[in-house]
């Protein structure tokens, strides 16, 4: 499923209109600075948790050395924060069927 048919499915089970819909899944999932409540939170250093579907939360990852592939040369690996999703109970059960 992409954007259009989330947008779609939301606007046809609720009763919004497209544009509205739209609005709502921007509102929630927009990436770009600034916008996108969840995006916003995960800079923010917060989690976001949905009881039943999940947890979205931000990691850090330590500098470390490693090696190039192409080479075989060590290479130092800065330190980086990154966003993870972890699935809730009710979600995991859910799938595993």
């Amino acid at each position: 499923m992409n954007k259009k048919e989330l947008v779609a499915k939301l606007a046809k089970q609720t009763g919004l209109s497209q544009a509205k819909a739209a609005e709502v899944v921007n509102a929630l999932f927009d990436a770009d600075p600034g916008k996108g409540i969840i995006a916003v939170e995960l800079d923010a250093g917060h989690k976001v948790t949905i009881p039943g579907f999940g947890t979205f939360g931000t990691k850090k990852r330590a500098a470390r050395t490693g090696t190039n592939p192409a080479n075989g040369k060590k290479i130092q690996i800065s330190a980086k924060s990154y966003a993870f999703f972890k699935p809730g109970k009710t979600l995991r059960e859910r799938v595993a069927v």
